[in-house]
């Protein structure tokens, strides 16, 4: 009875500790700092070595510019603890106080500590750090180092050559802790890709490539070129990133991942001579099974992305050597996917598409691939008009994957589904959900709709123009693209200064740009930023009209003053970064 009485007062105890130690934080953080002052002393008194609690109790002292009982309190926890830290304190209690002469002697008093006893940098430089005194922080650093050449404190100097924009030095002290320390690399690559991307980054993106092409040449060791690589992915030059994954392989013929990641993310961007270029040298150079199914995949899922109707023989001929090459097997599962939807949406077979996908699911596959397969089983029902039979294969895989990406586009395809069978207030449910979906995609292709649906329905309550503008999509959807096409264009006619007007523009730019047409595509676009400059697609209609004139028409100075417009008046858009980027290559601002 005794120890459970005394593990009940104990716990009791503990539960009004932590329950005051709350009370004084929300003083603190109102701005209460009497209150807190009081909370905090009764605190230490309770816990007299409890550093944070004579941090908290001296922060009151000096924002209720009590500084004589600032400096006492201090003075006593330093005659009991002799912590070099606690100079610290001290200098910067004067220097609140405009004492700059008492301030510095107390400063370098805590330097005089390191230098009889250099672990004491620790607390030094970490209490210079949390008061912003910057250059007394490296000071530290710099002066432990010297006396122990053995400590590394490379990576906290780059952070605070960092915050003072000394990013030369930050440079050198990251790249060096890069390679001295390779386990905190990707660390490290976290840090500077922040300040890649800040709006300095031509001049900061630059001092870095140089760096690493100088560590490149000095050192052979293929660290650098890995380095290198992972540069160039982020600034989105594959083709400079494949010259150094093929430094890499040259040394290490095992490392081919990358390489195949590389090409998907260059076909991603569109990059596709690139794309191709890099997995035909993989196709050279492996024979992994594995791999060359998924080069061969992505060279032909380009093919069809290209493809006209005179292609389609060749490419059906293609796949079918591949799956004889290959075989039917989980490996082959991509090619296998591929086929059936090439057969479904570019030559009309989804039954053919349908008998493929099923004998898929015989064989034995994982959680993932057989999400896969139901995908596209669910994506060739839609597109056979057989809606409630591709929503349940597409909520089985809701249901068998509830928190994963994939399991949210399945989300997504459903919701489009119940949009294309004019469902309206069910899909609006269903993208007002996805709207914070964890992959940006899913998620603003869900905001789209749901505004689509939504400022549709306001304008009108019948849903007329929207019903038919969902028609117009689903035969998109089928690939049915000259049929969409006159779709849009009826929409225009008959709903000429409706709601819908602007989102039907930019739906006919889209397929214009998909057939090739590109000056037809520009008309549709300077309609809306001629005539719906307030609505929400006119940052995509500045934006793919610059990508037209830079990349198909090559009119350097048209480009350039769309991406402008972007830049300086459209900040939240999605295109604003790609955009300033595009703009400074053309500028000529680097030559990264």
């Amino acid at each position: 009875m005794k120890k459970l009485f005394l593990h009940t007062a104990l716990f009791f105890s503990l539960i009004v500790f932590s329950q005051n130690e709350q009370l004084a934080q929300n003083y603190f953080d109102k701005g209460d700092f009497e209150k807190a002052k009081i909370s905090y002393e009764e605190l230490l008194k309770s816990q007299s070595g409890n550093g944070n609690y004579f941090q908290k109790v001296i922060d009151c002292y000096q924002q209720l510019q009590q500084y004589a009982l600032a400096e006492k309190t201090i003075q006593d926890r330093l005659s009991k603890y002799n912590q070099a830290s606690l100079l610290v304190e001290l200098g910067y209690n004067f220097q609140l106080q405009k004492n700059e002469i008492n301030a510095k002697k107390y400063y370098d008093q805590a330097l005089d500590k390191i230098k009889k006893n250099p672990n004491e940098v620790y607390g030094v430089a970490s209490t210079f750090e949390r008061k912003a005194l910057i250059n007394y922080a490296l000071q530290s650093y710099e002066l432990a180092i010297v006396i122990e050449p053995h400590f590394n404190f490379n990576y906290q100097m780059a952070m605070l050559y960092g915050q003072l924009g000394n990013t030369d030095m930050m440079i050198e002290k990251f790249l060096t802790e890069a390679y001295t320390n390779q386990q905190s690399s990707i660390m490290i690559q976290n840090q500077l890709s922040h300040f890649m991307t800040e709006d300095a980054s031509v001049t900061f993106n630059e001092t870095l490539r140089k760096a690493l092409l100088i560590r490149a040449q000095k050192n052979q060791d293929v660290f650098w070129n890995e380095y290198l690589s992972w540069f160039y992915v982020q600034q989105k030059e594959y083709g400079k990133a494949f010259i150094q994954e093929k430094a890499i392989y040259k040394r290490n013929p095992e490392t081919f991942s990358n390489i195949v990641n590389l090409a998907q993310l260059a076909k991603e961007e569109n990059e596709l001579e690139t794309a191709k270029e890099i997995l035909t040298f993989v196709l050279e150079n492996t024979k992994d099974l594995e791999l060359l199914i998924q080069a061969h995949t992505f060279l032909i899922q380009m093919r069809m992305d290209a493809a006209k109707e005179a292609d389609y023989k060749s490419i059906e001929t293609d796949l079918d050597l591949l799956l004889k090459e290959f075989g039917i097997s989980p490996y082959s599962l991509s090619l296998q996917t591929l086929q059936a939807h090439f057969l479904t949406f570019n030559l009309n077979r989804s039954e053919q598409g349908k008998a493929i996908l099923k004998n898929a699911l015989e064989l034995p596959l994982n959680e993932y691939q057989k999400a896969d397969i139901k995908m596209e089983l669910a994506d060739i029902l839609l597109f056979e008009e057989k809606f409630n039979q591709a929503l349940i294969y597409y909520s089985q895989i809701e249901e068998d994957l509830k928190n994963d990406v994939v399991g949210h586009e399945a989300s997504l395809k459903a919701a489009k589904t119940s949009y294309f069978k004019t469902d309206f207030e069910w899909a609006q449910k269903q993208f007002a959900a996805l709207k914070s979906a964890s992959s940006q995609l899913i998620a603003n292709d869900a905001l789209e709709y749901f505004l689509l649906i939504n400022d549709n329905t306001v304008a009108d309550s019948t849903q007329t123009a929207l019903k038919r503008f969902a028609h117009a999509d689903y035969l998109l959807y089928q690939n049915k693209n000259t049929e969409a096409l006159a779709e849009f264009q009826a929409i225009l006619q008959s709903f000429k200064g409706k709601d819908i007007e602007s989102v039907t523009l930019f739906r006919l730019g889209k397929v214009y740009e998909k057939q090739g047409d590109y000056l037809s595509a520009l008309s549709q676009y300077q309609e809306i930023i001629n005539h719906h400059k307030d609505e929400i697609y006119i940052d995509e209609a500045y934006y793919f009209s610059a990508e037209i004139y830079n990349k198909q028409i090559k009119d350097v100075e048209k480009a350039k003053s769309l991406y402008e417009q972007i830049i300086f008046h459209h900040e939240d858009s999605i295109y604003f970064t790609d955009s300033r980027k595009k703009y400074r290559q053309l500028r000529g601002d680097t030559n990264l």
